[in-house]
């Protein structure tokens, strides 16, 4: 049996199921669709957020940004945990207790504005949009690699697939296609781990393996020193040191961090169980389950960034591995022979006088038209030729994407076919999974926080939920052109923008109206928007309209500028506050109310509001 019928079998399977619990578990009622009713068990809810929280930049991406960046790409590590933390300890048993699905709910009944409430929707409609252009990135690089087509072609297919049985069956359909995705990746990422470790330092546990020795060669020395030596020789920095500025690092981390706190498409995933209580339980099985793949992310990274380079640098072309050439073929892998060996050379920015490692001057490889003339296709070698200019200036001829680190891991190291199978499964049910929950956030606040709640009051059940369904198609419609066309190289990347608009919006408003009593609706408004929009404009700048390093802000990249907007959210609420008095009284004892630990039981109807 050859490795694509293979993975076409695990896949199918893994669809098959997915599909069919959705379609077992379809939403009847507005409460099903937004909440799943109310009734999911803490564990069950553990497992699903944990799936829910593994995105594609988490399951694909970070890994690769370690295999590359090193210590560097501990800010998402770091970023996306400690801010899990914030999240359940700040905002869900309060946000639970206040009975609201919603962020703008929340906001809307706790600033007591229509205003707020389109202020909030217009910013969850800006963050999951963000968001769900990495993840639908992250299906269309995995499809590409799975069937050979490109990756537009496989955004395509990724989209089709979510609304069936997102859009389809609402919370909570996706609550229990959810665990079983939880499943499928745990094992995807965790084996292939647990096989390259064995292979590569003799350890069973990979985390062992990353802090003990290297023993698949002579002299046995430390992992980490191989991992450095490694670099070293080839012109980069040490892989246990760090690049980025302490200052951009920081606001980085805290941008992932208080974004994550403020994410509502993981917020929303407390509503689903019973009570307060049961919110806490289900913080602390999310966390486990979280710890499973993050506690693992680092030792695949790193044993990827080994396998590439001795089993490529200083190859001839024609001797590569097979797998090598098919990544080639799907444009995730790249060669330009620049000294004319035949052998593929990759080096770091200290081999260069220039201090780059550029293999081409364009940002990512172009290829020439599929009808163009053989000779400008196919290069001496048999290589896939790219019309994109070499840059000349260093000698490194090998260019990959972060992305494709976590699938190419097992190719590299020989793993068994049903391991490579298995692996591919999970890539596409970690993005798959989050796509589905930003996607039923997105609906949601267009179908009930606007339209039910400000535009058009009087919609029935039926036609709230037909609103959502419609409402998915359109924003799948959108995210799939900009997984097409990202507004960043790589899924963590774009992913971290998602978390930047999110702190600087939705953490400092949440926070202010849970610990606040007096802040009224001018400051509120007046914060989000200001955080926001420096955000939106400050990522817009860089990404888009040619921004500069030297223009950055005290060196600050986009990736962490949510930080300072977050800041300016803050300064603008609480300034504006000054000058407009307090919040009514009736605001202020609702407000107190939700800190009183006596009538945190189970939610009943009348108080909980979908």
């Amino acid at each position: 049996m050859s490795q694509d019928t293979l993975n076409f079998i695990f896949i199918g399977l893994s669809f098959a199921l997915y599909i069919t619990i959705a379609v077992r578990s379809r939403a009847a009622s507005t409460k099903e669709y937004y909440t799943a009713g109310g009734g999911v068990s803490p564990f069950a809810n553990g497992m699903a957020t944990a799936a829910d929280w593994m995105s594609a930049a988490t399951f694909i991406s970070m890994a690769g940004t370690v295999a590359i960046s090193g210590y560097d790409a501990s800010r998402f590590l770091m970023g996306w945990t400690g801010g899990f933390v914030l999240l359940t300890v700040l905002m869900v048993p309060y946000l639970r207790k206040f009975g609201k699905a919603t962020v703008p709910d929340f906001i809307g009944d706790r600033y007591y504005s229509k205003l707020a409430r389109g202020v909030a929707v217009v910013c969850a409609i800006f963050i999951c949009m963000t968001y769900i252009m990495g993840q639908m990135r992250g299906v269309g690089v995995v499809f590409s690699q799975l069937f050979g087509i490109s990756i537009p072609f496989g955004v395509i297919i990724g989209a089709a697939i979510v609304f069936a049985y997102a859009g389809l069956g609402g919370m909570k359909g996706i609550t229990y296609t959810q665990v079983a995705q939880y499943c499928v990746m745990a094992f995807a990422y965790t084996i292939p781990a647990i096989y390259i470790a064995m292979a590569l330092t003799g350890n069973v546990i990979p985390q062992l393996g990353l802090i003990g020795d290297y023993t698949a060669s002579e002299p046995v020395v430390p992992f980490l020193q191989k991992l450095n030596n490694i670099n070293t020789e080839l012109g980069f920095r040490e892989y246990t040191s760090g690049n980025i500025s302490t200052i951009n690092m920081f606001c980085i981390t805290a941008a992932l961090m208080c974004g994550t706190a403020g994410l509502p498409h993981v917020i929303v995933r407390f509503f689903t169980v019973k009570n307060v209580r049961s919110v806490r339980r289900s913080a602390a099985w999310t966390l486990s389950f979280i710890a499973v793949i993050y506690l693992t992310a680092p030792t695949i990274g790193a044993f990827s960034r080994v396998n590439l380079i001795e089993k490529l640098n200083g190859t001839a072309y024609t001797e590569a591995p097979a797998w090598f050439y098919d990544f080639e073929a799907t444009g995730q892998m790249a060669w330009v022979d620049k000294n004319g060996d035949g052998r593929i050379q990759y080096s770091g920015p200290g081999k260069s006088e220039a201090g780059t490692f550029t293999v081409f001057q364009s940002k990512s490889p172009v290829y020439p038209s599929y009808d163009a003339p053989e000779n400008q296709r196919i290069g001496l070698h048999g290589e896939r030729l790219l019309a994109s200019k070499a840059d000349d200036s260093n000698p490194n001829e090998l260019w990959f994407g972060n992305d494709i680190m976590v699938m190419a891991n097992p190719y590299m190291a020989g793993l068994p076919m049903w391991v490579i199978a298995l692996l591919m499964a999970g890539c596409i049910a970690a993005a798959l999974s989050t796509a589905a929950g930003l996607l039923l956030v997105l609906s949601t606040s267009i179908s009930h926080d606007l339209m039910k709640k400000i535009v058009k009051p009087d919609l029935s059940d039926r036609e709230e939920v037909n609103y959502a369904r419609a409402a998915s198609f359109i924003a799948l419609g959108v995210a799939a052109y900009f997984g097409i066309n990202p507004p960043s190289a790589f899924i963590a990347k774009t992913v971290a923008f998602a978390f930047g608009l999110a702190a600087s919006s939705f953490f400092p408003t949440l926070l202010i109206g849970i610990f606040s009593k007096k802040m009224n609706k001018v400051g509120a408004i007046s914060g989000m928007l200001a955080g926001i929009s420096f955000t939106i404009g400050y990522i817009v700048y860089f990404q888009f309209l040619g921004g500069h390093d030297e223009q950055l802000l005290f060196g600050i990249t986009p990736e962490g500028i949510g930080f300072v907007g977050m800041l300016l959210n803050f300064a603008v609420a609480f300034s504006v506050k000054a000058f407009t008095g307090d919040a009514p009284q009736h605001v202020q004892d609702m407000v107190a109310e939700i800190h009183i630990p006596s009538g945190a039981g189970e939610a009943k109807d009348h108080d909980f509001e979908i």
